[in-house]
């Protein structure tokens, strides 16, 4: 742990993940605009979150899951198709939390992580309930079924993000790169630890999963 924490308090660690993150962005907008344009545009910044937060990772995920060139769906597939639309919204959530309750607020741990956990929950649980109801599900089935599917989802991903997030910072400013460096490794252990959550969730019918890319009717041209 001390030999993992001195590695991200050094500058270099987020040299290296700018070196990671940015060829990763650009791989995927090549591949969005070039093969994939078809994909709902919530769907494409989806995959662009999720790839500035994880890099090479959510590229990976992207590139197996979410491009209509993969051979067949499977639960899985299915499962980190979700889990990438949870993990958007939250992210943001939980970065903005970040850097409220730590960088301008100054606050103890137990705010933070109070606030950080709420500011992803509403992120997450709103890029769930605004699709429904441009579908048109009405207000308060969208907010019910957003409830049931989302909760056991965020909760453990912002457990698991939020733990790991200040159990590796310490008590790092927003000037150092520590602050930073723990948020991005803190992000995609969250990101890991949902994926099983929303693979029971899908399987047991409590969410129905992202749709498959390869049956996605939303052509562009």
């Amino acid at each position: 742990m001390e030999t993992l924490t001195a590695f991200l308090a050094a500058p270099i660690s987020l040299v290296i993940w700018a070196a990671l993150v940015i060829p990763s962005e650009i791989v995927l907008l090549a591949d969005l605009r070039r093969n994939n344009a078809h994909l709902m545009s919530l769907m494409k910044l989806v995959w662009a979150l999720t790839v500035l937060y994880s890099g090479p990772i959510g590229l990976l995920i992207y590139w197996s899951c979410g491009r209509k060139e993969i051979s067949t769906d499977s639960l899985p597939r299915r499962a980190f198709r979700s889990v990438a639309h949870c993990y958007s919204g939250c992210g943001l959530g939980e970065v903005t939390g970040l850097i409220i309750a730590v960088g301008l607020l100054q606050l103890s741990t137990p705010w933070v992580a109070g606030i950080t956990f709420a500011l992803a929950y509403v992120a997450g649980f709103a890029l769930t309930v605004g699709p429904l109801m441009q579908d048109g599900v009405g207000f308060n089935k969208a907010m019910w079924d957003a409830l049931l599917s989302e909760t056991p989802s965020i909760t453990v991903m912002e457990i698991v993000a939020i733990g790991t997030d200040l159990t590796l910072s310490g008590n790092a400013g927003i000037a150092d790169p520590l602050f930073w460096s723990s948020m991005v490794v803190s992000l995609t252990c969250g990101l890991v630890a949902a994926w099983p959550v929303n693979l029971l969730l899908i399987r047991y019918g409590v969410k129905e999963g992202m749709m498959d890319p390869r049956n996605t009717e939303h052509a562009h041209g």
